[in-house]
């Protein structure tokens, strides 16, 4: 979870206040099917469309609806591997269903904003959406990290749980409502590996004064440790470790490292992910635009992020199967487990850190309570039907 330098824009971008901006005559980067190359609909589009409304008896005046134009701020590259990809789908699906009446242009990481940047851009509605992960506004609300992931945490199809049937949704609303902002579950990375190493780590003794980038509650974990976390955007990472100027680097998993290059400037590859167990990324939406949408747009908006949710997850698994396959057969990476004493440190550790949170009090204590009495009930049936089946199948 990161980000990249900024690109000069593609054009000049106008007012996007938090109201929605309602034109026929604008392209948009989400082509819709039948449109014509202005945006708009074509006369043959619009005949079928003429022609269903009368067989499903809808008046003919919903053809006169004119198109909403949104623009999405992404903390990706883009085309990124795994989570620049599934912002580009959200706002297909966006087009796709609702039928051309509502687009939304992708800017990615730079283009409109830099990644650190877009939660105070949706918030002020000068992008109506961002897609980034919660974990890039633990400066501003520390507490948002438990919605994209804790150390030895929640695995993705948990945190699902979490948010749908634990209160885990009720609280990430109550965090962002006082910035205007509207969060939603919208992708997921999968669990993560530890990281590029350019030299090995065996010891405690070899954290001290190691410079990783690794951000979020594993940075603090590593500090503690006698690291030194760097905070650097993905775009620099490779050059980085190859320079020398950082000693390991960890970004998401085996698709998107090998996406990026991390084996041109070292072959250490690190697992477990401790600090990522699971990679929840996150659409913002302006509240104030998103009460603007009519109902069936709302349920569009959110039904593109559901979708893309259980999309990511299955190609997230999928992709980072291959990659951590090829990394090791054709792109000759070592990957190395953490030793047993740097792991146990880091767990103890992150008990801590973790536990930091109930000492807040408000609502960071209700979000850690929320989130670690889901853990508690979850872990052991969770142990019990897959790791235990794991090691029987491993066997």
């Amino acid at each position: 979870m990161s980000t990249q330098g900024a690109k000069p824009p593609r054009r000049q971008i106008g007012d996007g206040g938090p109201r929605q901006r309602r034109r026929s005559d604008t392209p948009s980067a989400v082509p819709a099917s039948g449109s014509d190359r202005s945006g708009g609909i074509s006369r043959r589009a619009a005949l079928g469309l003429a022609g269903a409304a009368a067989a499903s008896g809808l008046a003919a005046p919903a053809l006169a609806q004119t198109t909403i134009e949104w623009k999405m701020a992404t903390a990706w590259p883009a085309d990124l591997e795994g989570p620049g990809r599934s912002a580009q789908r959200i706002c297909d699906a966006i087009a796709l269903l609702s039928g051309g009446r509502m687009r939304v242009r992708l800017f990615p990481d730079g283009e409109l904003v830099a990644a650190p940047g877009i939660f105070d851009t949706v918030s002020a509605g000068t992008a109506q959406m961002g897609h980034a992960a919660s974990a890039y506004w633990q400066a501003k609300m520390p507490a948002a990290v438990f919605f994209t992931a804790v150390p030895f945490g929640l695995l993705p199809h948990e945190h699902v749980t979490w948010l749908e049937q634990a209160g885990g949704q009720a609280l990430w609303d109550k965090l962002y409502a006082p910035y205007g902002v509207r969060p939603f579950l919208a992708g997921n990375t999968g669990a993560q590996m530890g990281g590029w190493f350019t030299r090995p780590v065996e010891t405690l003794d070899d954290l001290n004064g190691l410079k990783i980038r690794m951000p979020g509650l594993g940075g603090e974990i590593m500090r503690r440790l006698g690291a030194t976390p760097v905070s650097l955007p993905p775009a620099e990472l490779v050059q980085a470790l190859a320079s020398g100027l950082i000693d390991a680097a960890e970004f998401l998993g085996p698709a998107s490292d090998r996406a990026l290059g991390f084996s041109s400037a070292t072959k250490l590859y690190y697992a477990p992910g401790f600090h990522d167990p699971n990679g929840a990324n996150e659409v913002l939406v302006n509240s104030v635009a998103f009460d603007g949408l009519a109902d069936d747009l709302k349920a569009v908006v959110i039904a593109a992020c559901r979708a893309e949710t259980l999309q990511s997850m299955a190609g997230s698994d999928w992709r980072n199967a291959e990659a951590f396959h090829a990394l090791q057969t054709e792109d000759g990476v070592e990957v190395r487990a953490y030793s047993p004493e740097i792991l146990s440190a880091l767990r103890e550790t992150s008990m801590q850190v973790v536990a930091s949170f109930a000492d807040a009090g408000g609502l960071d204590r209700e979000i850690y309570q929320s989130y670690s009495q889901t853990l508690q009930r979850l872990a052991p049936w969770s142990s019990a039907s897959t790791r235990l089946f794991l090691e029987g199948r491993e066997a």
